[in-house]
């Protein structure tokens, strides 16, 4: 069968998604675990729009072996050159060069002619090619472009050098037939298309990227771009592990396969949406909450007799295991391994032992711990491994007749134990202000939701929070069976993040 290469772009037009900021750290444990995944592409970043993105892609070039590492630049000599800078140690590297092409954008945009952009865009990919020879060039807008004009610009920066020629649908706007024929077009009118790869980038104004995307490939397109989740600009990408599923699952109807170890699929899921702050609707295809459970009486009755009357895929082929296997304080520590094994963790001794020593902790308050509270405890673990200041203790009281007070003990950077308190117009409200006291980072509380991990009442509850800073967004996240400690985990988790951005830009 035909192999499609998965691009996978999370790290940039995912990141891009508002309030989906990552830090380093962030995105090359995103990057490692695309490597589990099996991606073939890594784009890493962007890395003339600050240092942060510069120093994340240098990074992942270094650590992260076996995928291409690519970088996004503008049509700039410039901008080649400094982003080449940050993928250089590589081992595959990839420049990935994009212009607008269609007519809306030249306009009122960029102000200039289909002549100069054709200019622009050979110079440029002639320019990386001095550095290597892995360059892809996007056609920004392509799905409005006139298509002969496509396809003139496609043949001039395959000539100039250009190895990979993506034709996005930026904005959503295509129809599957419509993007479909645009895909026909280009292998009957370019030429010298077979010196390339057709690759493509669909978003989901309308609901229709994967379709497209779906559509492209059955059209010979051999490159798709996508995200995790389908997380980025506007109403996100292309799903990740909607196109590889439906690739795997109707293999019939493709005749394709991709290099996607499909079992790592829920484990990526749940990091990202951890540390993106995006939570995974529960009706998401796929990775969903409800993706494999049942509730119909007719559909239960299906699944007794034969799993396959109402389940077309196995949960176990993308990560999730099958078995409802509860742990509680008698399982040992062997028992809690294997079960992070099955749900795609591998930690070190040190931090197996931490996260141990926490499950005991929640196993004396609750009777039975399912897999979504190991997953969360795990990651609310991970999220205080590395902190400026570290909650030690918090004390409210509240109630219709009292004033609402909140006093908080953290530890600091230093060290040292800081204490203070404050009053508030609820414990949320009085906790963040002694909090506040403490750290004195000027920011606002831009968003608050809260939700269970479980049923019942002694559920974990985790808390997500956005807070803005000098027009920066900042996400938290914490867990913990009191939700009053979960709010004051997420508000520290987010205090740390602004705290490390501006230790890095200054």
């Amino acid at each position: 069968m035909d192999r499609v290469i998965i691009f996978d772009t999370t790290l940039r037009d995912g990141e891009q998604a508002a309030g989906g900021t990552l830090n380093v750290q962030e995105k090359l444990e995103i990057a490692r675990q695309l490597e589990k995944l099996g991606v073939d592409v890594i784009e890493a970043g962007f890395p003339v729009t600050s240092p942060g993105d510069f120093e994340a892609v240098r990074l992942i070039s270094q650590e992260v072996r076996t995928p291409s590492i690519c970088v996004l630049t503008h049509a700039n000599l410039k901008a080649v050159d400094d982003s080449w800078e940050a993928v250089k140690g590589a081992a595959n590297p990839r420049i990935h060069i994009v212009l607008s092409s269609s007519d809306i954008h030249l306009f009122y945009q960029l102000r200039k002619s289909r002549e100069e952009i054709i200019d622009m865009s050979c110079s440029t990919v002639a320019h990386a090619r001095k550095y290597c020879d892995n360059i892809e060039f996007s056609a920004m807008d392509a799905s409005r472009t006139e298509p002969e004009y496509i396809y003139q610009l496609l043949k001039a920066v395959i000539d100039a050098g250009a190895t990979t020629v993506n034709v996005p649908d930026t904005v959503g706007y295509a129809m599957p037939p419509q993007f479909g024929d645009l895909i026909d077009g280009v292998f009957k009118n370019v030429p010298n298309i077979g010196s390339a790869v057709v690759s493509i980038h669909c978003h989901n104004d309308l609901g229709l990227a994967v379709a497209n995307s779906l559509e492209a490939i059955k059209r010979g397109a051999r490159q798709v771009e996508c995200t995790i989740n389908g997380i980025g600009e506007r109403a996100g990408n292309a799903s990740l592990e909607e196109i590889v599923m439906a690739i795997r699952t109707r293999s019939d109807f493709f005749n394709l396969t991709t290099n996607i170890d499909t079992t790592q699929i829920y484990r990526t899921s749940r990091l990202v949406s951890d540390l993106t702050g995006f939570q995974v609707q529960l009706n998401k295809a796929i990775v969903g909450g409800n993706a494999f459970r049942h509730s119909s009486g007719l559909h239960i009755d299906g699944m007794i007799k034969m799993p396959t009357t109402f389940e077309i895929m196995d949960p176990k082929s993308i990560g999730i295991p099958s078995s409802s296997l509860v742990l509680g304080k008698t399982s040992g520590r062997h028992a809690f391994r294997e079960r992070l094994s099955e749900l795609g963790y591998s930690l070190k001794d040190a931090d197996l032992n931490r996260a141990f020593t926490v499950f005991k902790e929640l196993a004396d308050k609750k009777k039975d711990i399912t897999d979504r509270d190991i997953e969360s405890l795990v990651a609310e673990e991970q999220r205080t491994v590395s902190e400026d200041y570290h909650l030690k203790r918090i004390q409210v009281t509240c109630g219709d007749q009292g004033v609402p007070t909140a006093a908080v003990r953290l530890i600091g950077p230093d060290g040292k134990t800081k204490e203070d308190a404050a009053l508030g117009t609820g414990p949320i409200d009085a906790l963040y202000k002694a909090i506040n006291r403490i750290v004195k980072v000027p920011n606002s509380l831009t968003e608050f939701t809260v939700k269970s991990v479980t049923e019942g009442i002694d559920a974990i509850g985790e808390v997500l929070i956005r807070i803005e800073s000098d027009g920066v967004t900042y996400t938290g996240r914490g867990a913990d069976t009191d939700i009053i400690v979960s709010s004051a985990k997420a508000y520290i988790n987010a205090l740390n993040r602004l705290i490390a951005a501006r230790g890095k830009d200054s």
